[in-house]
């Protein structure tokens, strides 16, 4: 029989999610769930949707892939909260971005949730409990909305209880809406029922190891189908004792995730990691799961009560020593122990013919178990770069050896490798964390990289590939004005007749941009990378000999498909002209809001930053996602999946982080000014009069006015949502009410690079990675430090403010200080007005690239607004009336404008 061409799940929000055998396993927030969550029940209930909201923000910043949203309850009206609170979510970008899961009983509310939700969702759920009629009826709805659903084990007698009954309904499902609905395979999610065991009932000793079974029939014999489950369900019987629960949710998903189910619902404060369980524990655990044992449940039970968070003891293993070589150098790359490297390779040397068969045998033997870890999810991106760190390590010991030999033997020539990978930043970009782990996790596999750095012209990189007949270009950036050099440079590429594939990759890049900006410039292989384990995957795919051709055709078909979608979807959004936002404009009461005066206008500057003083403001979430270990921090650090290699991050980065303080190794400065301001023609801010201040007295510099330019949304939304510009936040000027603002750049990155270059240079690009995000995360955390300052002291409308670290990640202070290149206020353009009025360049040294980059990369600038009604908000898309107004008031071309506003520009 031909083997099935595999089909994967591909869900979306802003983002896409691909559900792959390569992809962990996926994440089901529920805390959007009246029924699993009191805090949100009652702030529904209250109808407090705004706090709401921060629950769904939390779950998708604590590493939530999906969120679940729940509105059944007998005290609220669940349709009308179900689409209330989804538009609230499609409005916010940093909860949108993930796929959503409507979750209800009630096929009216999930109807309606379908109505309004963007992307591609999931439903939950459907079952054959009310006959097959109803059922099918559903199914041909769900897949009209263009949703993928979960079907519940359950027919007309009732749940699926055993494995024979879970076998049975799950079969008659898949049939039903494979064959008769026509309802793609792929978008079939099955939920077999995890039900507690250990309850001391004979006919629960089977519930876990049923499911587990039942789960491997079903990704056996139902093609591309998913499996999913509430995991908290298998531990009911225990509750009361954490350290029980959290071992049995451990050992449960490690079993059920080996037999194929690839999604849940899992706290993951209740994981314990599976290899650290006691062995007591665990065998007694397992006996229960696994059901070894007819006195497994009384066996548990009481060993239960000995278990109280015993300690854990550390030491430091040396018995791998006494391991044979191969097994010495495999277990070296594979835990990043570079102690031990140069005697081992040494000896590997006095055994080999030539010193390059230690590297092509010993050492690629090793980086190829690396690779297969990595690639099955069981090591993490930070492992795979300290791996990296030995194997360079490794090489350069042997590189005297190489050299001499090849003058001994000339004509031996050089070893291939797995091919070779231009990597590049693009012009006028200066960001290159992810470049650089990219970089690394492809040399770990064999590939040769040609580095040409950041802020690198499309020419350089043209000429470069030739010059090294590379077999592959990768292209990064994290501004939307590399999104315009990436379309120039496959143009470019496409003129010259090239023939290499393509790889788009780097913060503000996507499928959707890729498939629909990119591709259609090159008729050769264009594809997005959207993180370092999927780039080996698809290098190796792209230089395939047997297979590449066809891989290359799948990939264009694809895009092909998407584009065409994303397109026709596209043009379904309603947007309203210029005029008619404007007239729909968020209204403040400028009567009786509160403004207060600055205590000290003027520009102000910190030349040299006591960094020690921003320690407590840094945000650590962000940098474990730079490192691809998704949670939220100190979480992540207990995380069933990711926390030990967390753990072992977070205190790499403080050891050095320490050292950086002690021995100033970054400096950072900062600027910022606070001014009066009004709103003029709706939607610009004009500054000014600038002035300084000397011992309290005020001395205006200038008479000088400067105008910030804001745009506004267009896009149509229910009656009552006003459409947002930043203009609105400063009273007009025909209001005759004095109103102020305030700009700021700030940067940490003085020495960043000569610090990277320096470990780049002794081959530890560990280290390299871990001072560019550590000064990413202190530039972010000064930003917070200055903004408190201004706050609280500098303009002094907030002087009682008494927040916690995690109040100021929320956003929790009265006021906003949003960034040109971000969502409320995505053109980039606005920076040169800030750069201006505070002289940035002149007098703290940060400059701006052509492309209106920052450097050093570590800086942060925008606004300060202090009204109580300012927030943020994501502008979306915008019509081209407002593009050509925009272009007017800037007086610039309309094509300048909508170069740097085509992200934000709404297809026709």
């Amino acid at each position: 029989m031909a083997e099935l061409k595999p089909k994967y799940l591909k869900l979306s929000g802003l983002e896409p999610l691909v559900v792959t055998p390569e992809t962990n396993f996926i994440n089901v927030g529920e805390r959007t769930n009246v029924a699993g969550s009191k805090k949100f029940l009652r702030l529904i209930k209250e109808e407090k949707f705004e706090e709401a909201l921060d629950v769904a923000r939390h779950q998708v910043e604590g590493g939530a892939q999906i969120i679940d949203i729940n509105m059944d309850d007998g005290l609220i009206d669940g349709k009308e909260a179900m689409v209330k609170f989804l538009n609230l979510v499609i409005a916010e970008p940093d909860i949108a971005r993930v796929p959503i899961m409507i979750d209800s009983s009630k096929w009216e509310i999930i109807e309606a949730g379908l109505q309004v939700v963007q992307g591609k969702c999931v439903v939950n759920s459907i079952s054959l409990k009310e006959g097959e009629e109803e059922f099918i009826r559903h199914a041909k709805l769900i897949k009209r909305y263009g949703a993928a659903v979960i079907v519940m084990a359950f027919d007309e007698v009732g749940q699926a209880d055993n494995y024979e009954r879970r076998l049975e309904i799950s079969k008659r499902s898949y049939d039903i809406l494979v064959d008769k609905v026509g309802f793609p395979p792929e978008d079939i999610i099955f939920d077999l029922n995890i039900f507690p065991v250990a309850t001391g009932m004979d006919e629960h000793k089977l519930n876990a190891l049923d499911f587990i079974n039942a789960t491997k029939w079903v990704r056996d014999n139902l093609p591309h189908c998913s499996v999913s489950g509430g995991v908290s369900n298998v531990s009911f019987s225990f509750r009361g004792n954490n350290p029980v629960r959290e071992a049995m949710h451990s050992v449960f998903l490690y079993h059920a995730i080996k037999a194929g189910m690839n999604m849940g619902i899992v706290n993951p404060t209740m994981l314990e990691v599976y290899d650290d369980i006691p062995k007591d524990l665990l065998e007694h655990v397992e006996d229960v799961m696994l059901n070894r044992r007819d006195d497994a449940t009384e066996r548990l039970l009481d060993f239960a009560e000995s278990v109280v968070g015993k300690a854990k003891e550390s030491k430091v293993d040396l018995s791998w020593r006494e391991e044979p070589l191969q097994e010495r150098i495999t277990r070296a790359l594979v835990k990043g122990i570079d102690q031990y490297i140069e005697e081992d390779v040494e000896e590997a040397r006095q055994t080999a013919d030539k010193p390059i068969e230690v590297i092509e045998g010993n050492l690629m033997t090793g980086m190829n178990v690396v690779g297969d870890l990595f690639g099955s999810g069981k090591m993490f991106l930070p492992q795979v770069v300290k791996s990296a760190r030995v194997m360079k390590k490794a090489v350069a010991y042997l590189l005297p050896y190489i050299e001499e030999e090849k003058l001994l033997n000339p004509q031996e020539g050089d070893s291939d490798g797995a091919g070779k990978i231009l990597m590049a930043t693009v012009k006028g970009d200066v960001h290159d964390i992810g470049k650089n782990i990219v970089s690394v996790v492809l040399a770990c596999n064999n590939y040769e990289i040609v580095d040409l750095g950041v802020m690198v012209p499309p020419e350089k990189i043209i000429a470069s590939a030739i010059e090294h007949n590379v077999d592959v270009i990768g292209l990064s950036g994290l501004i939307t004005p590399s999104l315009d050099e990436m379309v120039h440079l496959a143009k470019e590429m496409e003129r010259k007749n090239f023939t290499v594939p393509l790889l788009i990759g780097g913060a503000t890049t996507s499928k959707a941009h890729t498939a629909v900006k990119i591709d259609p410039q090159y008729s050769q292989a264009v594809v997005h990378v959207n993180d370092a384990s999927r780039a080996v995957t698809v290098v190796g795919d792209l230089l395939q000999k047997e297979t590449s051709d066809r891989y290359k055709k799948s990939i264009k078909e694809d895009y092909d498909v998407f584009r065409d979608k994303f397109l026709k979807r596209s043009v379904q959004k309603e947007y309203k002209s210029i005029e008619k936002a404007r007239e729909n404009k968020f209204k403040i009461d400028w009567n009786t809001s509160e403004i207060v005066k600055p205590n000290r206008l003027g520009i102000q500057i910190i030349d040299d930053m006591d960094m020690e003083k921003l320690v407590p403001f840094i945000d650590w979430t962000p940098f474990f996602r730079s490192w691809e270990l998704h949670g939220k921090y100190p979480d992540i650090l207990t995380d069933n999946i990711v926390g030990t290699q967390a753990t072992d991050l977070f205190a790499d980065a403080q050891k050095m982080l320490k050292e950086v303080l002690s021995e100033k190794k970054l400096k950072a400065k900062a600027i910022f000014g606070l001014f009066p301001a009004n709103t003029i023609n709706d939607d610009d801010i004009e500054v000014g009069p600038l002035s300084v201040s000397s011992n309290g007295v005020e001395n205006t510099e200038s008479n000088e006015r400067f105008v910030f330019r804001t745009l506004r949304q267009q896009l149509q939304r229910r009656e009552g949502v006003p459409d947002y510009a930043l203009a609105d936040f400063i009273a007009p000027k025909e209001r005759k009410k004095q109103d102020y603002m305030g700009c700021f750049c700030v940067s940490t990155g003085f020495g960043t690079a000569e610090l990277a270059a320096v470990y780049e240079k002794e081959l530890d690009d560990y280290s390299s990675i871990m001072i560019k995000a550590l000064a990413d995360r202190l530039a972010e955390a000064f930003a917070e430090y200055l903004h408190k300052e201004v706050r609280t002291k500098h303009w002094g409308y907030a002087v009682n403010e008494d927040l916690s670290n995690e109040d100021l990640i929320q956003e929790s202070y009265k006021g906003i200080r949003p960034a040109p290149g971000y969502p409320a206020c995505p053109d980039h353009l606005e920076k040169l007005t800030i750069w201006e009025i505070l002289q940035v360049e002149k007098k703290i040294g940060v400059k701006l690239t052509e492309s209106l980059a920052m450097w050093p990369a570590a800086s942060v600038s925008g606004y300060y607004f202090g009204n109580l009604d300012a927030r943020y908000f994501g502008l979306g898309k915008i019509k081209e009336d407002q593009v050509a107004d925009f272009a007017n008031r800037k007086g610039i071309p309309i094509a300048e404008a909508t170069k740097w506003l085509a992200p934000n520009i709404a297809d026709d």
